[in-house]
C-alpha cells in the first residue's frame, strides 16, 4: 500500500497478524531488504515494512527537509496511528538502525522492544558531524553528477562491505539489484538529509532508555563492535550478540543465524511479559 504524509508517498508493506513488527531498512535499501524474513516473521507477528523516503518505492522529493530524521520519526507515528498500532517492537540496520534509535528515545510510548543490526546514536563530537556532513555532501554530488551505476560501484567497494564478496554469486546479484534499483536524488537526499552526519548524537542519551534493547554486529565489522560494545555499557537493557566470521549487513552475509537471534530475542520477550 502506499501511505501519504505532508505530499510525500511512501510505500509500505503489512503482512500476519500479531504483535506488530516494523522493519526499517539501511541506506540503499527497501523493504526488499527484509524479503529472506517476513514470511517466516509474518506467521508470528504483524510485520510492517516501510521503504524510506528517498528509497525503493517511495517519493524521492527534491526538497531535503523531509528526509530529516525527525521528520521520518514523525512519519513513522502517523503511519502506527493509521494502522491503530499502540506499540511495535522496531528492528533497524545500519541506517534504518540510526532511525530506530532515535525513534525509541523520542517515542519510547510506542516501542516495545529495540532491535539494531549494526548500529550507531551518531557521532560524538560536534567536529566529528561537521566533518562527516562535509564528506557527506561531497559523496551526495558525486552521486547526482556520476548517477547510481557509478556510485553503486563505488560504494561495494568500500571496506565495510568487503566481506560480501565472499558471498554466493546470486545473493550478491540481488543487494546489487536492490542498490541500483535507487534514484540518484533519493539516495543524494537521504545522505544530506538523514547522513551520519546530520544526526544529532544520542549517546548521552542511551542512559534514557527504559526498554530491551538487542545490539547485533558481524565479528569482522570491527569499528561497530566498537561502538555496539560502547552503547552495552551505557543501555539499562541490553543484549548485545556478535556474530562470528561476518561483516556489516548480518542479515545478508549470515541470514538463517541473524533470524534465529531475532526471532529468540522477540519470543523471549514475549514470554516475559505474559
Amino acid at each position: 500500500m502506499y501511505y501519504r504524509y505532508e505530499n510525500v508517498s511512501y510505500h509500505v508493506e503489512v503482512q500476519g497478524k500479531g504483535t506488530p513488527l516494523l522493519l526499517l531498512h539501511g541506506f540503499t535499501g527497501s523493504s526488499q531488504t527484509w524479503s529472506t524474513f517476513t514470511k517466516s516473521w509474518a506467521r508470528y507477528y504483524q510485520v510492517i515494512t516501510i521503504d524510506i523516503i528517498g528509497h525503493g518505492k517511495t517519493d524521492s522529493p527534491s526538497d531535503v527537509a523531509p528526509y530529516k530524521m525527525t521528520q521520518m520519526m514523525n512519519v513513522i507515528v502517523s503511519l502506527l496511528d493509521r494502522l491503530r498500532i499502540e506499540k511495535a517492537f522496531v528492528l533497524g540496520y545500519s541506517m534504518g538502525a540510526r532511525l530506530a534509535l532515535a525513534f525509541s528515545i523520542h517515542y519510547p510510548e510506542r516501542v516495545k522492544a529495540l532491535i539494531l543490526e549494526s548500529g550507531s546514536p551518531g557521532l560524538k563530537t560536534q567536529p566529528e558531524r561537521m566533518a562527516r556532513q562535509a564528506a557527506d555532501e561531497e559523496l551526495a554530488a558525486f552521486i547526482r553528477e556520476q548517477g547510481v551505476l557509478k556510485f553503486v560501484d563505488y560504494w561495494e567497494s568500500i571496506p565495510m562491505f568487503k566481506t560480501q564478496k565472499r558471498m554466493p554469486e546470486k545473493d550478491q546479484a540481488l543487494v546489487r539489484q536492490e542498490r541500483l534499483a535507487q534514484c540518484k536524488l533519493g539516495l543524494a537526499n537521504s545522505l544530506i538529509g538523514m547522513g551520519t552526519g546530520a544526526q544529532q548524537s544520542y549517546w548521552e542519551k542511551l542512559h534514557t532508555l527504559l526498554l530491551p534493547v538487542l545490539l547485533i554486529t558481524g565479528e569482522l565489522d570491527q569499528k561497530f563492535c566498537e561502538i555496539a560494545k560502547d552503547m552495552s555499557n551505557q543501555l539499562k537493557f541490553c543484549r548485545y550478540k556478535v556474530v562470528l566470521n561476518t561483516g556489516h549487513a548480518i542479515h545478508v552475509e549470515q541470514p538463517r543465524i541473524f533470524g534465529k537471534i531475532v526471532s529468540e530475542f522477540l519470543s523471549q520477550h514475549e514470554e516475559e511479559e505474559r
